[in-house]
């Protein structure tokens, strides 16, 4: 009878509108739509999850599913020439701006996000962002589409990322394609912040590399597996869209598909008393200014076995944690660009890397969005076309414009 339908109606629109809820900080723009995207991100995670515990595949393969569905194929337009091709044997998405300029273009060579285990250069928000670039910024983009976890680990990522940008870097291929060589940047959001701040360190030791970047632009970069437990850890560990045992998920398994590794690191508890003296390098009692200290008192770690350590020994390589970096490194390292958004577990890592810098004389810009949540940039196409998106989209190609 209609009693019982409309009660059950009742009662499964509370259930949907129980799930989709999530309490949002009072600051955010379109806060429902928000609550959407975040159930949608939710209710994939528990599928994934399910599929996993169901032995049918792996978690980071069923996440996935999401840059298959975002695939948008390279398309040329009025402004931009897009093609897929590979620099050094690593498929690349490559933007050619059209614009009739007597002088050079610039160059960027982009690492997309995703936990080096998820996401590609065809996603379409990749895609509007490398467009855009290169249609505003007069600029040869050049996307690349390095091989992921969990069938691929540390160094794959990083070596991937760094061959790419060493060939771009030749001047044959650069005056192929009309770039200026003083006018070159890598950048990065997220995981692809990482690999990029790990590749502008990497060619400061590199003599075959005659090309000096000018600037690096890190997005909510990933910088540290040493802490994960600071301030920003706890105060956002469900937050939306990255959750702390997302991170964590992602951070053991660019390393290992050994669940080991993840547990040792969901309690902190990972790092071998020998690598002790690497702790200084992300002390955030020292790195991070007091208004984010807040009521958070530092305490010492607690140290892991050493078993992990060697087993795994990436997770303590700047290469992939380039937090880790000596003060030295730091100091050769180009004008940068550092985007931290207040509601995300990586808002500390940003933050400590400027202090770094900026102990280390070098110049960085660091951009601080008080309302915005990890991969808020990135919100301006199908996966939800967000303001603080637009936002933080036009204010890094502007930045980019004035100083690259």
């Amino acid at each position: 009878n209609m009693g019982t339908k409309s009660l059950c109606l009742f009662i499964a629109s509370a259930l949907i509108a129980y799930y989709i809820y999530t309490p949002l900080p009072e600051n955010f723009e379109d806060r429902w739509k928000l609550m959407l995207i975040t159930a949608e991100f939710r209710t994939i995670g528990h599928l994934a999850s399910f599929v996993e515990w169901l032995g049918l595949m792996h978690y980071m393969e069923a996440l996935m599913l999401i840059t298959v569905v975002e695939y948008v194929p390279p398309t040329s337009d009025e402004n931009v020439t897009v093609t897929d091709t590979e620099f050094s044997n690593v498929p690349v998405r490559l933007y050619l701006p059209r614009k009739q300029s007597s002088g050079l273009k610039r160059g960027m060579v982009y690492f997309h996000g995703g936990g080096w285990c998820v996401g590609g250069t065809g996603m379409k928000a990749y895609d509007l962002l490398s467009r855009k670039t290169s249609d505003q910024l007069n600029a040869v983009v050049v996307s690349v589409d390095y091989r992921l976890a969990p069938k691929y680990h540390f160094p794959v990522q990083f070596e991937d990322a760094y061959s790419v940008t060493k060939f771009f870097l030749q001047s044959s291929v650069l005056s192929q394609y009309g770039v200026d060589p003083n006018r070159i940047c890598v950048a990065g959001d997220s995981a692809g912040g990482n690999l990029a701040a790990a590749v502008a360190q990497q060619l400061l030791d590199d003599p075959e590399v005659k090309t000096k970047l000018k600037v690096q632009a890190l997005l909510y970069p990933a910088l540290q597996t040493l802490d994960l437990n600071l301030p920003s850890y706890q105060d956002n560990e469900n937050k939306p869209i990255l959750s702390r045992s997302l991170m964590i998920r992602f951070w053991s398994e660019y390393f290992t598909t050994d669940s080991s590794l993840r547990e040792a690191m969901a309690s902190n508890r990972h790092v071998p008393a020998e690598s002790s003296h690497l702790f200084q390098f992300v002390n955030w009692s020292n790195l991070l200014p007091d208004e984010l200290k807040k009521d958070h008192v530092y305490t010492s770690p607690v140290y892991g076995s050493s078993s992990l350590g060697k087993k795994y020994p990436g997770f303590l390589d700047p290469r992939a944690a380039p937090l880790l970096a000596e003060d030295a490194k730091l100091r050769g390292l180009p004008l940068t660009y550092v985007l931290t958004c207040e509601h995300d577990v990586l808002r500390d890592d940003g933050i400590m890397y400027v202090s770094r810098l900026r102990e280390a004389g070098v110049e960085v810009i660091h951009s601080h969005a008080e309302d915005a949540f990890h991969g808020a940039l990135l919100f301006v196409s199908s996966l939800g076309d967000l303001a603080v998106g637009r936002r933080l989209s036009n204010q890094y190609i502007k930045w980019l414009n004035d100083n690259l």
